[in-house]
């Protein structure tokens, strides 16, 4: 819970006893390698902190090929908030790729802080802005050669080479694991 506290401590301050009900409000949970925390078609129930392991967003597209949209490490959090918030389907998957650790908040507890602690909903508009904007922005631009979109994977996402299968990172840039261990190859 440590990490947790740490990493909402950078968004705003909170007494003691506060510390104490965000920790009260969190439950652990282990999500096994390819275990969903969240699935499409169905509405997103918890908002999550990963203290071990990675996840992936993904989705199908028209075609029916399993598109890697994003990658999510320690010390961030965890969640279709669009749609957690609206209490609507997801469209996408959040599908852990190692064994993970994580701290999850029901909606009712999360909304719970809301209501209790002063100041919480300016913390957690911060914390789910970053979420967002980390789902978002490492997406690789197609429009970029493959060696460049895997040049900037290797910068967003540095401690994740050795930790994620060959395929979901072609799937991510968008190539074949073929291309994939090409560029490998020429960029050693």
């Amino acid at each position: 819970m440590e990490e947790l506290i740490e990493y909402i401590l950078q968004f705003g301050s909170l007494n003691k006893q506060q510390i104490e009900l965000v920790i009260s409000k969190g439950q652990i949970l282990q999500i096994k390698k390819e275990d969903y925390f969240s699935e499409a078609g169905k509405i997103p129930k918890e908002v999550g902190f990963i203290t071990e392991g990675v996840v992936r967003g993904c989705y199908y597209n028209n075609k029916g090929e399993e598109i890697t949209r994003c990658f999510i490490s320690e010390n961030s959090l965890v969640c279709d908030y669009v749609n957690f918030e609206a209490n609507s389907l997801s469209s996408e998957y959040l599908q852990a790729i190692t064994d993970c650790s994580l701290i999850v908040f029901s909606k009712k507890n999360w909304e719970e802080l809301s209501h209790t602690i002063v100041g919480w909903d300016n913390i957690k508009n911060k914390m789910v802005q970053l979420c967002m904007y980390q789902k978002s922005r490492k997406g690789p631009v197609i429009s970029q050669d493959a060696t460049t979109r895997y040049l900037e994977f290797l910068e967003n996402y540095p401690s994740l080479t050795n930790r994620v299968s060959l395929s979901h990172i072609a799937s991510y840039l968008g190539v074949t694991q073929q291309s994939l261990s090409r560029i490998r190859k020429n960029v050693r």
